[in-house]
């Protein structure tokens, strides 16, 4: 969830409506700590509260459109589905604190799964759609769930083979009581597919198994529900060990859903395109239940990104508002070279998960025709957001930096002691307040490593400046120590996007007999160019210190990436170690 770039000296000045926003967010005593505004005040409100005040006011507006599967409904319409869905898990006896996953691509099926659990009390177990059969057994067994939804296939993911595989059971078991050796607690299977399969619910005969009874009583739950319950886990990417399941409460996400939309002035007229994974805090909500929060309505293009299919939705829906991470916007910004669009109902959107350069951005205003993106910086851990910038805000700052504190956060950085360090040095990124996770589920003891005291220690490394803008600087264990040298990945990153023919670039280190560790780069060269390792170390030389100078650099089509834009250093590092040659390490 984070734009980020070296620090830059000196602020900018702030002028007109932004120089509003400029107290309240600004350090006040020359130390890197910040507290956002505490207006708007926090709604102890549960999901299904949020959602029966905007069928309440918004009942008529569109609420979902999923345009690959030709789903239009209204606020009314999805709240009867909602209930429907309900009705149909309370009768296959799942009750309140169960756990239920979720494994597939964006679609109706997914929203109305997240709204239903919701209004049981169910936690929501997010699965991530790349993940394959080792993974989803730890996932399921991890949280204990009694029940998992799931796509039958995704591009090449045939989840119900994968789960099959696991628990051969089904194939003469009653669907509604699996028993299963690999994975004991999951009693039900229940198959977003209109095929019949052995051991496996329907998605669809499930909405339709509810009784008037069952529907009475799930609006009885939903009236004994706490904002403070738990009511979604999502597994981190698990790239230094096992995923850990981030643990949120209603309270958290429906607040940091209110306040990103608040951000981008996101309001009951507006149509919020969300080509981004849903399994994920950037779709399921900032995106769902940021546009649920407003009355607005939710645009799902496609199952997956698709240049072609989001633009589409963009021009025929008349899309105001549209989020992405920055490769998104780039293969939309080369697609609109070949065939433009009138895009002009677009406004505002949100950028999040990468850096974005400055020319992106500003082709982004002019052939987009959103003026009014933001920048976002968050973590899981965090629901997501804690730093946003506004849609005033000029646009340099909102490409060199994530913005500003959100409202009833607080915010240090601090050095290796816990000290909060100056504004303008670098330090640990830590949050604390509202939105801070429950814990890991059951995981006391990860919880403990990176929470103290409240305090969520992100493990990134920022800077703040004199008027409370913060600039991602790199990540704590990414640090490459160069005989002796601390070498910030970040820094060098920045730098090489200066290259006119560097689209992106991602620096990593790898192990060396000499120096302990070297720098790598992977480059992308800027599509109608031609560029070379050679090229890259020319541009470094003399411009940025010896030792920062990549030892290696490979030219590929693209970086390995998870699904919501970040970066897989591990996968580089490893290809990287796989292709050097003993002699050259």
């Amino acid at each position: 969830m984070e734009n980020t770039s070296s620090d830059r000296a000196g602020a900018q000045a702030l002028t007109g409506e932004q120089a509003q926003h400029d107290a309240s967010l600004a350090p006040r005593d020359g130390r890197s700590h910040v507290i956002g505004p505490t207006a708007p005040g926090l709604l102890p409100i549960t999901i299904p509260q949020m959602m029966q005040n905007t069928v309440a006011g918004y009942g008529e507006n569109l609420a979902v459109v999923s345009s690959h599967q030709g789903i239009r409904r209204s606020y009314n319409e999805l709240d009867r589905d909602v209930l429907r869905l309900a009705a149909g898990f309370l009768s296959l006896g799942m009750e309140k604190g169960d756990r239920v996953g979720i494994w597939a691509p964006n679609c109706y099926e997914w929203v109305l799964t997240q709204l239903a659990t919701a209004r049981l009390g169910v936690i929501l177990v997010n699965i991530n759609p790349a993940y394959r059969t080792a993974e989803v057994q730890y996932a399921l067994n991890k949280s204990g769930c009694k029940a998992l939804v799931a796509a039958e296939h995704f591009k090449t993911s045939h989840y119900i083979d994968m789960i099959r595989a696991l628990a051969p059971e089904l194939d003469r078991s009653d669907p509604t009581a699996l028993q299963s050796e690999k994975l004991p607690h999951l009693r039900q299977v229940i198959a977003i597919t209109p095929n019949a399969m052995n051991g496996v619910l329907r998605f669809c005969d499930v909405q339709k198994a509810g009784k008037p009874d069952h529907e009475r009583r799930v609006d009885a739950i939903a009236n004994t529900l706490s904002c403070d319950d738990a009511i979604n886990i999502q597994f981190t990417s698990g790239t230094t060990g096992a995923p850990k399941g981030a643990t949120l409460t209603h309270f958290n996400i429906v607040n940091n859903a209110r306040f990103v939309t608040d951000r981008i002035a996101l309001g009951p007229t507006d149509k919020l395109c969300i080509p981004v994974p849903l399994y994920h805090c950037f779709g399921m909500v900032m995106g769902v239940l940021g546009a649920l929060s407003k009355g607005a309505a939710i645009l799902l293009p496609n199952d997956g990104f698709d240049t072609a299919l989001t633009l589409n939705c963009l021009e025929h829906e008349k899309c105001t508002a549209l989020y992405g991470v920055p490769t998104m916007f780039v293969t939309m910004l080369e697609s609109l070279k070949d065939r433009p669009r009138p895009l002009t109902s677009l406004r505002t959107g949100i950028m999040a998960g990468a850096p974005c350069p400055v020319e992106v951005m500003q082709r982004v205003g002019s052939e987009m025709n959103m003026t009014e993106v933001t920048i976002c910086y968050g973590m899981t851990e965090t629901s997501p957001v804690s730093f946003q910038s506004f849609v005033d805000d000029p646009l340099q700052l909102r490409c060199e930096t994530v913005g500003r504190v959100h409202p009833h956060l607080e915010v240090k950085i601090v050095d290796e002691t816990g000290a909060i360090v100056p504004i303008g040095a670098q330090g640990e990124l830590c949050t604390q307040g509202y939105s801070v996770m429950k814990g890991y589920w059951e995981d006391d003891v990860q919880t403990a490593d990176c929470t103290q005291d409240g305090w969520m220690q992100t493990g990134d490394l920022a800077t703040l400046d004199e008027n409370g803008f913060c600039r991602i600087t790199g990540r704590v264990k990414d640090m490459i120590i160069r005989g002796g040298e601390n070498i910030y990945p970040r820094e060098i990153e920045e730098f090489l996007f200066t290259h006119p023919k560097v689209s992106q670039a991602q620096i990593f280190g790898i192990p060396d007999e000499k120096f302990g560790e070297i720098v790598c780069a992977w480059v992308v060269q800027t599509p109608g160019t031609e560029l070379s390792p050679e090229d890259v170390l020319d541009y470094c030389e003399g411009q940025i210190a010896r030792h920062k100078v990549p030892s290696h650099v490979r030219v590929v089509s693209q970086i390995p990436m998870t699904v919501t834009g970040k970066p897989q250093k591990f996968i580089m590092r490893d290809k990287m170690l796989d292709m050097l040659a003993p002699s050259d390490l």
